[in-house]
């Protein structure tokens, strides 16, 4: 069972601050205050631990969505459903490729991400890029509340100035994270910074400019942030900056048409030279205690769920939840009802054909259900409605490594890894491939077979003329299925739009069917682009 301490200064109640006070003041977006009182006022700061407690709120907006509950949102116009970073961002990534699907449709926004039919008013296109650029938002607040001269005028110490200033790298960090999924999803932001006066409009940065902003910003920091593995769980160090570098330059040619995985084989090699090591068993890092077991040594950046203090509906909330068949009733296993959310996700056929080949039997990563003996599933999904159709997975759990349960059957304790050193072995590997310079072919070798032997697979004595891009990108599948990666995967190797490879319901059609070129990027929120003139509708919208 996790408890308060899981965070250690970061404690959930810290991370309620956010949504207190600092939503009232960030000016920048339309966020709607949930709570009379305001604590950011020069009251506020009396106190020292304030500036801690303000990073705690830019954190906070990773995971909470509102004061009241998880079902709140203190962004205006959105639910809590539709706005959570981690949620939004899994279907963005995932569901709109070959590997999850959605059995009930009519939530809103989900028909049309899974089928690859959405617009400009698709709800939860608006939820990632307003949850985004609150964040943009909120580090932008801590930045305003952190300088020289505010800090002087306080009388503040030297000591937590001294601790202000690796506060300050990491709100910078999480800034430039929201700007590259920005670039990543949408091709284009609104870019604010702490200069920016107050409900100023803003310009509208394109990938060049972004890609420029967050390499500068995160080489600035570089320095100012913890060593690897040397700071408080859930706040990030030295690595996730390196991380957010490395896949930058891996998909540097979709972003910005240019050449540089030599840079994201130098960032993974800070990355691995820095200490993290993968855990002993792959599922440790899907599991209720993924931040105290092995796995902590293998996660750069999570996003914190608990059952206890951070209850939302968020990734691993709805994955654990919706691993539960319909058929199979299997959620006392994965530490939840035993009902779940009655089959809400099951896997596409071409996922499950990456399992085929016999070496993947026992493979640890292969989770695969494929419904009980009295009531056997079929593989393909004919009918989205038709919960009994399709495998399901049991790849998260709200279990833990000793055996235990989370605290609560529905919220669970089971953080979201967002970056994890698995997908660094396999970037490197991939970026040496493709021609970039400084990998060592034994090192990436080596990469390889250390994940096979850690998934207790019999092929595990790989050499480097097995390691070819089409192989990378299934074992990429194998590897980092549903954790956020496989839309900007399908992109980077040309296999997304076009029709050269297609998956059940892909175009909305039951085998598949060609996607246009314009669908790599996802449209300008509608409403964003009526609050921005400065914004432009991308391309085929």
């Amino acid at each position: 069972m996790k408890k308060i301490l899981k965070h250690s200064k970061i404690t959930t109640t810290l991370l309620l601050t956010l949504f207190i006070g600092l939503v009232s003041c960030t000016g920048d977006l339309d966020i709607t205050p949930q709570d009379d009182q305001s604590l950011l006022g020069e009251e506020f700061f009396a106190s020292e631990s304030s500036y801690e407690r303000l990073l705690a709120g830019v954190y906070g907006n990773l995971s909470l969505t509102g004061v009241d509950g998880p079902g709140s949102s203190n962004i205006g116009g959105l639910d809590a459903g539709t706005s959570q970073f981690g949620r939004v961002l899994l279907y963005l990534q995932t569901l709109s490729a070959d590997q999850m699907i959605w059995s009930y449709e009519n939530d809103p926004g989900t028909r049309e991400l899974q089928r690859n039919i959405w617009n400009a008013a698709n709800p939860i296109i608006l939820g990632m890029f307003d949850r985004t650029h609150a964040t943009v938002a909120f580090a932008n607040n801590f930045l305003r509340e952190t300088t020289d001269e505010k800090l002087t005028a306080r009388n503040v110490s030297a000591a937590t100035r001294t601790e202000i200033v690796r506060y300050r790298a990491e709100a910078r960090f999480l800034r430039a994270l929201s700007y590259y999924y920005m670039m990543d999803l949408f091709g284009q932001a609104n870019f604010i910074t702490e200069d920016d006066p107050l409900n100023a409009i803003p310009p509208a940065y394109d990938r060049q400019q972004l890609f420029t902003f967050i390499e500068s910003e995160l080489t600035a920091i570089e320095s100012d942030l913890a060593d690897p593995k040397m700071n408080v769980y859930p706040r990030i160090d030295k690595g996730a900056a390196w991380m957010v570098l490395a896949k930058m330059y891996l998909n540097a040619e979709v972003y910005i048409g240019q050449d540089k995985y030599t840079e994201a084989i130098d960032n993974c090699k800070k990355i691995i030279a820095g200490g993290y090591t993968l855990a002993t068993d792959y599922l440790h890092n899907f599991m209720a205690d993924n931040n105290t077991n092995s796995a902590k040594d293998e996660i750069l950046m999570g996003l914190v769920s608990d059952g206890t203090y951070v209850h939302n509906y968020g990734p691993t909330t709805v994955m654990i939840n919706g691993e539960v068949g319909s058929i199979e009733q299997n959620g006392v296993s994965l530490g939840v009802g035993a009902g779940g959310w009655g089959g809400a996700l099951r896997v596409r056929e071409q996922f499950v054909e990456l399992w085929d080949n016999g070496i993947f039997t026992n493979d640890s990563r292969n989770t695969l259900i494929k419904g009980t003996p009295a009531s056997p599933r079929d593989r393909k999904i004919f009918d989205i409605s038709d919960r009994d159709q399709g495998y399901i997975i049991a790849k998260y759990s709200n279990r833990t490594s000793t055996g235990g349960a989370g605290i609560d059957l529905t919220f669970v304790d089971t953080d979201f890894p967002l970056f994890r050193l698995a997908d660094v072995y396999l970037m490197y590997v991939e970026a040496h491939l493709r021609g970039g310079s400084g990998a060592n072919p034994t090192d990436a070798v080596a990469y390889m077979n250390a994940l096979r032997t850690r998934a207790n697979n019999p092929q595990n004595n790989l050499t480097i003329g097995d390691l070819t891009l089409d192989w990378i990108l299934d074992e990429r599948s194998r590897e980092l299925h549903w954790e956020g990666h496989r839309r900007q995967d399908l992109i980077r190797f040309g296999k997304f739009t076009g029709g050269a490879y297609n998956w059940a319901w892909k175009g909305n059609g039951t085998n598949g069917i060609s996607l246009p070129e314009h669908m790599k990027l996802y449209p300008i929120p509608a409403a964003a682009l009526a609050s921005n003139p400065n914004l432009s509708q991308n391309t085929g919208y």
